[in-house]
C-alpha cells in the first residue's frame, strides 16, 4: 500500500523573514482531540535552525502562531546553542515531551573544525554533529529545557519517546551511528556497519538502560541505513512505528523512503511485522528538488477519525502531509 498525498501539498513553505526563509521541514505533531499542534524546523539565512509552532483544526490547513520562532537556540556554550531541529513529540500525563536534535556550535563553525571554547577534547562537527535534547511544555506558550538525553561522544539521531510507559518505564527509540566511547554504557556501544534503530528504557528520563538493537536494514530499498520517524502509535495489533530508509540513487546521492513496522505491545524490543515495500517515496517535484534532493522524511503521524496523517519534510525544504486508513497501515506490516 501507499500513502495518499494531500491535494494541496506542500502545507508549509518558507516565508520571507529572517528565521524561516530557507527551509521549513520535518515537523513534530500531536492531535489533542481538537487541534493538531506542530513544531517544525525552520532554517534562517545565516543557517541557524529554529523550531516554529503552527496549529490546525483539520490537520491539513495550518496557521503559524506569531511572527517569530517558538524555540531559539540558547545563548552561551550549551549543548544546543548552535541549532535546534527535527523535533518529535508525545503527550504523557498532561505534559508534552519533545525530543529534538541539537548542535552545540553552528554547523558552519563545526564544518571548519571548530570545537567548544576551552574544550580540546570536544568533538568536531565531522565527528558528532547531532545530539538529542528533551523539553516539556503544557500549552505551547512556554517550555522547559531538560537537557541532553544522548552523550556528547556519540553521534545519535532520530530520537523519540513512546507515548506511554512500558512496564512502568519510559521507552525511547534512537539511532546511534558512530564514534562510540568504547564502553558498554547505554547509547555508546559499537554498532553494525549500517546504522539502524535501537531502543532503551528509563525511570527518570535521565539515566537510560537496557539499550539494544531494534531493527536494521532488511530490504533492497533500505541498504544504507534506517531510522525511526514518528513516535509509535498504540493499536490493538501492536505499536505502529514509521521509519525512514536510505538507498543510493543514480541521479542524486541518496533516496529517502518511508516504511512501517509493528512492535509488540508488551515487549516493544520485538519487531513482529514490517512492510516489505515503502509506503512513501519521492515523486513530486518538491520532494525531488530542494536543499537535499530526493527526500521524504516524516517526524510525526496523528490519527483523526481512523485516518493516519503523516507529516514529512520534502527535500529538506517544505512540509507535506500524506494519509492512509489506520487499518491499511496495520495490514501493511507483514508478520516476521
Amino acid at each position: 500500500m501507499r500513502l495518499k498525498r494531500f491535494k494541496d501539498n506542500p502545507i508549509l513553505t518558507p516565508r520571507d523573514n529572517d528565521w524561516e526563509r530557507k527551509q521549513v521541514r520535518n515537523p513534530a505533531a500531536w492531535y489533542d482531540g481538537e487541534v493538531v499542534h506542530m513544531l517544525y524546523s525552520a532554517r534562517a539565512v545565516n543557517n541557524t535552525i529554529y523550531l516554529g509552532y503552527a496549529r490546525s483544526r483539520d490537520g491539513y490547513h495550518f496557521e503559524r502562531a506569531g511572527d517569530g520562532p517558538w524555540m531559539t537556540p540558547p545563548e552561551g556554550d550549551e549543548f544546543d546553542s548552535g541549532t535546534v531541529e527535527d523535533a518529535r513529540m508525545v503527550h504523557l500525563d498532561g505534559v508534552y515531551y519533545v525530543t529534538y536534535m541539537a548542535r552545540s556550535i553552528g554547523k558552519d563553525e563545526f564544518a571548519a573544525g571548530k570545537r567548544l571554547p576551552g574544550r580540546p577534547d570536544a568533538p568536531t562537527w565531522q565527528q558528532n554533529w547531532r545530539r538529542a535534547g528533551l523539553l516539556t511544555t503544557r500549552d505551547f506558550t512556554s517550555y522547559e529545557r531538560l537537557g541532553p538525553v544522548t552523550p556528547e561522544q556519540t553521534f545519535d539521531a532520530n530520537v523519540m519517546l513512546f507515548p506511554e510507559k512500558i512496564g512502568g518505564r519510559y521507552a525511547m527509540i534512537h539511532r546511534p551511528s558512530g564514534f562510540p566511547t568504547g564502553n558498554d554504557d547505554c547509547l555508546s556501544r559499537p554498532l553494525a556497519e549500517r546504522p539502524g534503530m535501537s531502543i532503551c528504557f528509563s525511570e527518570d528520563l535521565v539515566n537510560w538502560v537496557d539499550d539494544r538493537p531494534l531493527a536494521g536494514a532488511m530490504y533492497d530499498w533500505e541498504p544504507i541505513k534506517i531510522g525511526g520517524s514518528a513516535p509509535p502509535i498504540r493499536t490493538e495489533a501492536g505499536w505502529l512505528t514509521l521509519y525512514h530508509a536510505v538507498d543510493e540513487s543514480d541521479k542524486y546521492e541518496f533516496t529517502y523512503r518511508v516504511g512501517v513496522m509493528m512492535l509488540d505491545l508488551d515487549d516493544p524490543t520485538k519487531v513482529i511485522g514490517r512492510s516489505p515495500e515503502p509506503i512513501l517515496e519521492p515523486e513530486e517535484s518538491w520532494e525531488i528538488e530542494g536543499t537535499v534532493p530526493n527526500v521524504v522524511f516524516p517526524n510525526s503521524a496523528v490519527v483523526i477519525d481512523g485516518e493516519v496523517l503523516v507529516y514529512y519534510g520534502g527535500a529538506d525544504t517544505v512540509v507535506g502531509v500524506a494519509t492512509a486508513p489506520l487499518g491499511d497501515l496495520i495490514d501493511a506490516c507483514k508478520p516476521l
